[in-house]
């Protein structure tokens, strides 16, 4: 055959028309596939597969429209069809009408994706990568630490608390990207390599300062730095008394916003000049408060709140002492002090600071946390940070607590992009990766959580409690060898959280008394231990003699860990104390009021779909100590599937032995698998 006859054959046999139809087919179909493939979270190699066997039918379709035809009497090979006998040929107009319904389809969802593209943009714009390896805005900036020139290094507090004052303003400002205090604090006042710090913390200009203070008269000196080239924009000396300090904060954040060409709302620029106090003694020890913010030790949190309760005192309408007094008395709450007065001392904050600023963001910001902390209206607790997040949309702090909150309502994935989007402008924030890290715990992707500990670690190395939880993930995970060796590295004390971790891996490879061993020998040396620890101990003690066949050894320990327990009161509702409350009865055998317990307790913890679960993971160990098959494991099938904090996982029903007295049951196995 000919090329002409050839060609000819092809178009009588409408090869050229199926094979135009397919393209303009698939490409529609993969334009589909790019946007719902990511809307229903498929993974990636889903598209590839996709589009690999849309590739792969191409060939296939022109075989089949060279090998075959459509006739009056339905499909035949082209062999077995007659010369005189007439194939059906696609009119133009049938092909018209074709390629134009495809082509509007195709336009309304390019329509459709620029729409929804634009729309992300303008209502959610949640980035999932962190600020370090962000592009640089040009209108981003990092406030590195204020050198103190102070004669007196007592007033050392004085730089740190200026440097804060101005963030404070600049995160007012929508246009700017503001680095958080937390992620500069750990650089020098007047660093060497400026473009570096400025790559990790993913910004384009670095302001340095140095701030002197003698009495009434204070001395501030600025100036912007573009880091690329460290080219300076400007640099000015503000010589003024205490009582004029707020207006160098307000200018500093004004000429910066000129001078990145962002430009303020009227609201930013009320919200910028905004003086807090016009007390020159209540404005001092407010920052000697505010110096104590980004620090872990219950101690400067106390001595941060003593500072604030000094402002307030000297100046009542001092909202953002206020604001900062209830987050701190709010951390102090859900840390353990659950009591009726420690929640009134938060909620009195709160209310006061929301009162006296309903505009600024730290009185909104006060009472979401109030909301969240102590009541669990975690609804109501979303409306007050928005609104906070609203009014200081550079604030990362607000971010990050509407996502916490959203892990609470169960809406993990919303609350991890949250997290991501608050690294961005807290890159050096442990707590932030930690937190990300739990998330991805909790859901059991525990590849992606190692990860967010590592980022963690790689800002606090030798922060304990970090090590101590990814040792448990990889217990979690199964792998007792590499959480074995994270736990080597540590040698904690009995307060200590690693402490449990240390002997639960001794319990998971029935070493028993030497675990036993250990407890007893620490407990000996210990000066004054805390009593829920003791109690904590012996109860231990009690569940360790159980597991290695000795209940008669056993029933001592649990008889004083019962007593302590009904010493220390049992009407602290906080988890820790609850569990205890659980445990040991199981292990006296005293059912019914193990049945009591975890009902309130379950009832009580339901509204917190992120740390409520754990409720009734406490009640299945209950009663799998009671030997009650039936009800722990219509638990445990449950529980199995859910995401929430510290989850249970298959590696923990093999390996912990308080599982034993239900390890033989077949549906106990059966979630128990390692294929799971």
């Amino acid at each position: 055959m000919n090329p002409k006859s050839f060609f000819a054959e092809l178009k009588r046999r409408n090869v050229f028309k199926v094979a135009v139809a397919y393209a303009v087919v698939a490409w529609l179909l993969i334009q589909a596939a790019s946007i719902l493939f990511p809307t229903f979270e498929a993974p990636p190699w889903v598209m590839k597969v996709f589009v690999t066997a849309i590739a792969a039918g191409f060939p296939l379709a022109l075989v089949i429209a060279w090998a075959f035809e459509m006739t009056s009497e339905g499909m035949k090979r082209t062999e077995e069809i007659s010369p005189d006998e007439q194939i059906p040929q696609w009119s133009r107009r049938k092909f018209a009408m074709l390629v134009a319904c495809i082509a509007t389809m195709a336009i309304g969802l390019l329509v459709f994706q620029l729409w929804h593209s634009q729309r992300k943009e303008v209502v959610a714009p949640i980035p999932s990568q962190n600020a370090a390896a962000a592009a640089s805005s040009a209108k981003s900036i990092a406030v590195l630490p204020f050198a103190s020139l102070s004669e007196d290094k007592a007033n050392a507090y004085f730089a740190d608390g200026i440097q804060d004052e101005i963030l404070t303003r600049l995160s007012k400002i929508a246009e700017l990207k503001v680095i958080s205090r937390t992620s500069t604090q750990q650089y020098q006042s007047k660093p060497g390599n400026l473009a570096e710090i400025a790559k990790q913390l993913g910004v384009a200009h670095i302001l340095e300062g140095s701030v002197q203070k003698a009495g009434e008269s204070v001395r501030v000196n600025v100036q912007l730095i573009k880091a690329e080239g460290d080219s300076h924009l400007w640099a000015e000396t503000f010589d003024r008394k205490l009582t004029d300090i707020f207006a160098v904060e307000s200018e500093v954040a004004e000429r910066i916003a000129s001078s990145l060409e962002a430009k303020l709302t009227g609201r930013e620029k009320e919200a910028v000049n905004y003086v807090g106090t016009k007390i020159p003694a209540a404005y001092d020890a407010y920052l000697r408060g505010i110096a104590l913010r980004n620090t872990q030790s219950r101690e400067d949190q106390d001595r941060l709140i003593q500072y604030c309760r000094q402002a307030v005192a000297l100046d009542p309408n001092y909202a953002a002492a206020w604001s900062d007094i209830a987050a701190a008395e709010g951390l102090k709450y859900i840390q353990g002090e659950r009591s009726e007065a420690q929640r009134a001392l938060v909620k009195e904050a709160a209310e006061n600071a929301l009162r006296l600023d309903p505009e600024h963001g730290s009185g909104h910001a006060a009472m979401g946390m109030y909301l969240y902390y102590c009541l669990q209206e975690y609804d109501k607790a979303l409306v007050e940070l928005q609104k906070s997040r609203e009014q200081a949309p550079n604030n990362p702090l607000a971010l990050q607590a509407i996502g916490l909150v959203k892990r609470r309502q169960g809406k993990l994935d919303e609350s991890i992009e949250l997290q991501l989007q608050a690294a961005q402008s807290d890159p050096l924030n442990q707590d932030i990766w930690v937190n990300l890290a739990w998330s991805y715990r909790g859901m059991r992707k525990f590849p992606d959580a190692l990860a967010m500990f590592d980022r963690a670690l790689s800002i606090a190395p030798n922060e304990h409690s970090i090590v101590d939880r990814k040792a448990e993930t990889y217990f979690a995970e199964g792998d007792l060898a590499a959480a074995l060796r994270l736990m080597e590295q540590l040698n904690p004390g009995l307060t200590d959280q690693a402490y449990f971790g240390r002997v639960g891996i001794l319990a998971s490879q029935r070493k028993f008394d030497e675990a036993i061993a250990r407890i007893t020998s620490d407990l000996a040396k210990a000066q004054s231990p805390p009593a829920f620890i003791v109690a904590v101990m012996h109860l231990t003690l009690g569940q360790l003699h159980i597991a290695a066949g000795r209940r008669d050894q056993a029933q001592p320990f649990l008889l004083k860990a019962d007593a302590e327990l009904n010493e220390l009161g049992r009407s602290n509702n906080g988890p820790d104390v609850t569990r205890l409350s659980l445990e040991i009865p199981a292990a006296l055998g005293r059912r019914q009021e193990v049945e009591r317990e975890a009902s309130a307790y379950i009832a009580r913890e339901a509204k917190d779909r992120w740390s409520g679960p754990g409720a009734e993971a406490d009640a299945a160990r209950a009663f799998a100590i009671l030997g009650d098959r039936d009800r722990a494991l219509s638990i445990l099938e449950r529980l199995l599937v859910l995401p929430y904090a510290d989850s249970l996982t298959p590696a923990y029903l093999r390996l912990d032995p308080l599982w034993d007295p239900i390890r033989n049951d077949p549906r106990f196995q059966k979630l128990a698998d390692t294929s799971r």
